[in-house]
């Protein structure tokens, strides 16, 4: 077993933190205010209290490092230091409707050395707080489920393989293009799975519980920790030309490398 680092350690504090107070308002979920950001998306006060939470627990323990979170947008630090990216709650559909399956996400976003922007993420935690499982990484040293050492599927053949995606909703995504490539995809796999919390996605390709997973429209905070999760435990992420980036978001295929250059296939000839 690898040794948790102190950085992985204040980052799971926090998550479990904001996790205990999310397992308490899931409780009470009927009686939250819930406001609407769009046609179909919700931010509830659950979220925002979850997201103070990490922000304060990050920044006491690394107090010059910069933020960027879904509510609150991005928080400049030393431009020197790294960054979190944090999704307080990912699957708040799932949360307003009683669906125990969301997540707390947050990684480490390092600067570029050339001090152009932002370039590789180096470490992540995703955090189920119904089942209190603590997914991590970091780079280097592997991906982690607490003390088991995670390693994608060895499943090769296209038929054995469960693949999970998010599907277009109200507001959101291209449901043709989506059409297209569940065409391509879905008649060779054993199955496709809809669970609507993309970082837990991500974190159960990188388990072996899922052997790829497809999306497009995501945000960095719903896939910076679990594209790295994915790498360290042995698999592929990239976007749908095949190129790969540090964090992959408005277009993410993860798999095992047999089944990625598969699915890539069929899903490049869908998008002709």
């Amino acid at each position: 077993m690898a040794a948790i680092s102190g950085l992985i350690r204040v980052m799971e504090k926090a998550a479990r933190k904001a996790g205990g107070r999310l397992r308490r308002d899931f409780g009470e979920v009927e009686h939250l205010q819930v406001s609407r950001k769009g046609p179909a998306d919700f931010v509830s006060k659950a979220d925002m209290r979850a997201e103070r939470t990490i922000y304060d627990e990050l920044l006491q323990a690394r107090p010059d490092w910069g933020f960027k979170l879904e509510e609150a947008g991005e928080i400049e630090g030393d431009p020197s230091k790294p960054r979190w990216v944090i999704d307080p709650l990912d699957g708040t559909s799932n949360f307003l409707h009683g669906i125990p399956h969301f997540a707390i996400s947050i990684a480490v976003q390092e600067p570029k050395l050339d001090g152009s922007g932002w370039g590789e993420v180096t470490a992540g935690v995703i955090y189920q707080p119904i089942t209190d499982e603590t997914f991590w990484a970091e780079k280097t040293r592997g991906a982690w489920l607490q003390d088991a050492r995670l390693r994608v599927s060895a499943r090769s053949q296209m038929h054995e393989a469960l693949i999970a995606t998010g599907i277009p909703f109200q507001g959101a995504g291209d449901a043709g293009e989506w059409m297209k490539i569940y065409g391509a995809i879905g008649p060779n796999v054993a199955g496709i799975r809809r669970f609507g919390a993309a970082s837990l996605d991500l974190a159960w390709v990188a388990a072996g519980r899922f052997d790829g997973f497809w999306e497009t429209g995501l945000s960095d905070w719903d896939t910076a920790a679990g594209c790295l999760l994915v790498r360290e435990a042995g698999g592929f992420v990239s976007d749908f030309r095949g190129r790969s980036e540090p964090i992959a978001a408005r277009q993410v295929l993860a798999a095992n490398d047999a089944l990625h250059s598969k699915l890539h296939k069929l899903l490049a000839n869908a998008l002709k």
